[in-house]
């Protein structure tokens, strides 16, 4: 037997993003967003509310990079979501993150989280908070590639947000080949 929940935003896996931006002072800002996904090839699409600090960065100087949480910096990437880039100017230090200029986007690199997607503004809508950014670039830390020269999940170690629970979980274990397993079934 089922359990009905209604209409919940919930969905599993649902990623753990740290969206980085510049202040108008050219300082960097980063917040969480859990509200995510990829939704064309070279696209990325985000909720995220006219009423944050980066919604204003991203609308200002039209790019962004998306990192991945990772389990070594969940702390810090808690803080950038529960702190405002309103009310505290300088979270992206206070977290303890470092910023390297994209070189494809005007939006800063977080040093410590090793994977981001690079992105120029697409679109926003306001009324529905749906952010679309183009995919410019994806960067990922020597450190996190396997001997294939891929990202290696297990060595990223991504989290994901349960919404249900609100926890964070760390990914990494490979279950199965995609593309490959099913094939048994034919």
């Amino acid at each position: 037997m089922r359990k009905n929940f209604g209409a919940k935003p919930m969905c599993y896996p649902m990623p753990v993003f740290i969206i980085g931006t510049y202040n108008e002072d050219g300082t960097p800002n980063a917040m969480n967003a859990a509200w995510g996904g990829i939704s064309e090839e070279q696209e990325i699409s985000i909720c995220v509310s006219e009423d944050h600090k980066t919604t204003e960065n991203i609308l200002a100087r039209k790019a962004f990079t998306v990192s991945m949480a990772t389990a070594k910096y969940m702390d810090a990437c808690d803080y950038v979501g529960i702190v405002s880039g309103n009310k505290e100017p300088d979270k992206f230090a206070k977290a303890g993150f470092h910023a390297t200029r994209s070189q494809f986007v005007d939006a800063p690199l977080i040093d410590e989280l090793p994977m981001a997607v690079e992105c120029e503004l697409l679109s926003y809508d306001p009324e529905s908070c749906r952010l679309v950014g183009k995919i410019v670039n994806v960067s990922a830390d020597e450190s996190i590639l396997g001997e294939n020269g891929k990202v290696d999940v297990q060595k990223l170690q991504p989290i994901t947000y349960d919404p249900m629970n609100h926890h964070y979980l760390a990914l990494g274990e490979k279950v199965g080949q995609a593309f490959h397993d099913g094939l048994s079934l034919k």
